[in-house]
């Protein structure tokens, strides 16, 4: 699969190809955050098929926390493009930001302990309260 995307301006754009790894949506406190309250619906991509193809982001890791993901946003737009986990060789994808966000095909809802009750997941997807085999 190839997808591209980039933020709301256009300064920084991207290209990720290669097999999903995962797509889902994210309901932890931390993506609610960073979305402005509603889950985070990502795609997961091989880090090996990721590239910016215009402009630079501007990275935010929080230095509190024990493993803490770098999230990757355009400081002109602000907009959020890309999470990366520690360990983890995947360039998360917020769907938002892609060119054709309907090639999202959702799979599961994870962390749904952090989940509000105006969240909505679709009827019969699978959740798991944390991450899928914790």
């Amino acid at each position: 699969m190839r997808l591209e995307g980039g933020c709301y301006c256009g300064e920084v754009r991207y290209v990720a190809e290669g097999d999903p790894m995962m797509q889902a949506q994210c309901h932890c406190r931390e993506c609610q955050y960073i979305s402005g309250g509603a889950p985070n619906t990502f795609i997961a991509m091989p880090a090996t098929g990721f590239s910016y193809i215009t402009g630079h982001p501007k990275q935010f890791t929080r230095k509190d926390l024990e493993r803490a993901v770098t999230r990757e946003f355009c400081a002109e737009c602000g907009t959020h493009l890309v999470t990366k986990v520690p360990g983890l060789p995947a360039a998360i994808l917020k769907v938002g930001t892609l060119d054709e966000p309907d090639k999202f095909k959702p799979q599961m809802a994870i962390y749904t302990c952090d989940k509000q009750e105006f969240h909505a997941i679709p009827a019969g997807m699978t959740t798991f309260e944390k991450l899928p085999g914790h």
